[in-house]
């Protein structure tokens, strides 16, 4: 079991994105209102005011996507439909996603039941 975590920057995207861990597989996600360090430091640390300039056209808030997903095949799913979705994570501003080992878990959805 994984926690895939997607740090999506561009909200635009997000039903896209939903739409493509339903297409996935994935049963249940969390969505969290975040926002970058960057973000915080230029706009709410005086001593980082300077990074406001650097800060100009990228967007202030983001959406975090996390789910405990039990089969490796869906995070590759996910993965190459979200890239299809944003045009490529390798590209920077998009956004960010990565796994964590999950050793246990209860409370979740069954991945074979409908979403």
């Amino acid at each position: 079991m994984k926690l895939l975590v997607f740090v999506l920057n561009k909200e635009e995207f997000l039903e896209d994105v939903l739409e493509a861990y339903v297409e996935a597989g994935v049963a249940g996600a969390t969505l969290l209102d975040s926002e970058g360090m960057g973000r915080f430091l230029a706009y709410e640390v005086p001593l980082f005011a300077g990074f406001k300039e650097f800060m100009k056209g990228n967007k202030p808030y983001n959406k975090t996507i996390i789910s405990v997903i039990k089969n490796d095949a869906v995070i590759s799913r996910v993965k190459t439909l979200v890239d299809q979705v944003v045009g490529g994570l390798e590209n920077p501003g998009t956004g960010i996603m990565f796994t964590i080992p999950v050793d246990w878990a209860t409370g979740l959805v069954p991945e074979d039941e409908e979403v």
